[in-house]
């Protein structure tokens, strides 16, 4: 028997926000159907770790009174999402910094800039999603929720660090949630779950996070959709863009996305590197992003392979990753130490031994090191530009590994090694890391698929050309279309 939850359950954020404003959908009708497939589904799939379902649906009453008075609508307007369990708050709510299991009662009294902005274009904010301990990983497991199981197999991870919201909306959860990306936490788990992630050029969406304002520097970390259709990124983008005076780096530009989706890459040059040069690729994923590169020449485009060679090797590269993000951890466990939460003092065995090891290296970290890894980040920046002048749009993997099996302890890893060469095991699998090194706009679409697990490819745009991701993203959409893929998800044993 199809219900109403089954009924609404893929339908685009795009479709659901035209439905409700034209009064064929109440948000409350909306809402209890996204409730009761949480409530159904999500214990299977571990997406989901907080609920304010009678605070949404206090929401969904006031957007159907909205509706009846007359008064102005957002864009999203009843559309149900979420925000993520890391660095991304709503007062009152949880705030566990990815299942840190002394923070499980504690709570940040700000908001961030997906869920500030969304509720502001008429949103409904159902709950937060699973993480990975201070998103410290590729992959989406922690001491205090477990793992994010992946809907295509649930003995497989989902990627992360935002792999709750991926999870959720491959499984029909949710018509689009929040990601964060400070390494690929967007793209990762898109990747791994056959969903659109997007990651906008630094400064489109602005970081109001406090008391540092500087924070999102090293690297560049950033906010955004997951979705099931590059139109509901666009919408999105144009929802979460925009000026905001707390963030120094913020971009005052006006320019809205929807339109980008339309455009024709006829005549474009799509420059084409299958490893970046230096990153071992699974054979399988190489051949599948292999194939959908030339869906761009179906588009009229012009597709070069190009040699993009670092002076510097796939570890080396993953180990400055994890030292250039390692100051911002310090930085926030001293201040909640200051706050009287000594996490490194009381609570050590709630991190893992991967994390333990890197913040033990921050913080012996001098000046002299600090300069010298901006210095290697400077040369990634020079080289993906040399590519970005001469063509529209940088491709590659978005990882180089199938997904995972979950671990049981709470500590799930990435592969340790590729076609025979030893990789880090957090994120050196990750080609996704080296664009938050230079701020570039960049998305993954699903590609294609391995056995029936999805394999995603990387899209990279330069720099502030958000539109020219966007339109090449929904112009691969509309010649290699992926949403058939989801029925495998929708079908699959709820045991």
């Amino acid at each position: 028997m199809v219900t109403v939850s089954d009924d609404l359950a893929y339908a685009t954020a795009t479709e659901l926000a035209a439905r409700i404003r034209r009064r064929d959908l109440s948000p409350v009708e909306l809402l209890d159907a996204v409730i009761d497939r949480i409530e159904t589904r999500d214990p299977s799939l571990n997406a989901v770790v907080y609920t304010a379902f009678d605070e949404a649906r206090d929401r969904a009453r006031q957007a159907e009174d909205a509706l009846v008075s007359g008064a102005a609508l957002g864009p999203l307007h009843g559309v149900p999402t979420a925000i993520k369990d890391l660095f991304d708050f709503k007062p009152g709510w949880p705030a566990t910094f990815g299942g840190i299991r002394a923070m499980k009662d504690f709570s940040v009294p700000a908001y961030c800039t997906y869920g500030e902005r969304m509720e502001a274009a008429g949103a409904i904010l159902v709950g937060k999603t699973n993480s990975p301990v201070m998103g410290f990983r590729g992959t989406c497991d922690n001491y205090l929720f477990g793992p994010s199981r992946n809907p295509f197999d649930t003995t497989k991870n989902t990627g992360g660090s935002s792999g709750g919201s991926a999870a959720a909306v491959a499984d029909g959860l949710l018509p689009l949630a929040e990601g964060t990306d400070g390494g690929g936490s967007i793209r990762i788990p898109a990747a791994w779950c056959g969903v659109y992630g997007y990651k906008a050029s630094f400064g489109r969406v602005p970081y109001t996070g406090r008391p540092n304002a500087f924070g999102s520097l090293n690297p560049f970390l950033f906010e955004g959709p997951l979705t099931r259709t590059v139109d509901d990124a666009a919408l999105a983008l144009d929802v979460l863009a925009g000026y905001d005076d707390r963030d120094p780096f913020a971009l005052d530009d006006p320019t809205t996305f929807a339109g980008a989706t339309r455009r024709s890459i006829s005549g474009w040059r799509i420059a084409y590197s299958p490893d970046f040069g230096v990153y071992p690729v699974d054979r399988r994923v190489a051949a599948v992003v292999r194939q959908a590169v030339r869906a761009f020449e179906e588009a009229g485009a012009t597709v070069e392979e190009v040699d993009l060679t670092f002076d510097y090797d796939q570890r080396e590269l993953s180990d400055l990753w994890c030292r250039l993000i390692m100051p911002l951890n310090i930085e926030g466990l001293e201040g909640l130490k200051s706050q009287g939460v000594d996490l490194l003092g009381g609570h050590r065995e709630d991190f893992p031994p991967e994390y333990l090891r890197w913040i033990d290296e921050g913080y012996r970290l001098s000046a002299l090191d600090v300069l010298s890894d901006q210095r290697m980040r400077t040369h990634v920046h020079d080289r993906i530009q040399q590519v970005m002048r001469s063509h529209d749009v940088l491709v590659t993997p978005t990882l180089a590994a199938l997904p995972v099996d979950n671990a049981e302890d709470g500590n799930t890893v990435g592969p340790r090694s590729i076609e025979g060469v030893e990789v880090d095991p957090l994120i050196g699998w990750c080609l996704t890391y080296v664009v938050n090194f230079s701020g570039h706009p960049a998305a993954s679409v699903p590609a294609g698929d391995v056995d029936g697990l999805p394999v995603g490819m990387q899209l990279i745009g330069r720099r502030y050309g958000d539109a020219d991701v966007l339109a090449a993203s929904a112009a691969y959409e509309r010649l290699r279309p992926w949403h058939d893929a989801y029925a495998r998800c929708a079908d699959r044993a709820l045991g």
